[in-house]
């Protein structure tokens, strides 16, 4: 056997149906298989999703809760303690650092340092936001911490 001889096996393949071409394609004529009148029968015809015949959907049945800010800004969010297991002693600390090193996730696009553990190694902190009790660790430790904006 060569590679040129391989071939789908027998029934397993099917020719794409060509409807509408006249009583002489077999799947034609006048309803082309849509059945007879009505609404599904027609071009762009069927209803769309959710639409309930008529009677008002769910979702308009059931009261609306809550709120959702447009303006919120969101924080990928990180502890001093975790600064101090992943990175060695002068390294620089940054989103895109974080990134790469997988402990940061999803499509957020600022970074907040949060004060919670121990912090020994001087490290090159860059970040949006910074607690005051983060902030102290690292200088503490001989560290740095940038604010960007």
């Amino acid at each position: 056997m060569r590679l040129e001889d391989l071939r789908p096996t027998k029934g397993s393949t099917h020719r794409r149906k060509r409807v509408g071409r006249g009583y002489g394609s077999g799947r034609g004529g006048h309803e082309s298989g849509r059945g007879t009148k009505g609404q599904n029968s027609r071009s762009g015809g069927g209803t769309r999703l959710g639409f309930e015949g008529g009677q008002t959907p769910i979702w308009m049945r059931f009261p609306k809760r809550g709120f959702k800010n447009a303006a919120r800004v969101e924080y990928a969010i990180i502890n001093v303690d975790t600064l101090e297991d992943r990175f060695e002693a002068q390294s620089e600390v940054t989103l895109e650092r974080l990134r790469e090193m997988r402990l940061v996730k999803g499509r957020v696009s600022r970074l907040k340092v949060l004060g919670r553990g121990e912090i020994s190694k001087p490290l090159v902190v860059k970040a949006h936001r910074f607690t005051t009790e983060a902030r102290q660790k690292i200088e503490q430790a001989g560290g740095t911490t940038e604010e960007m904006s």
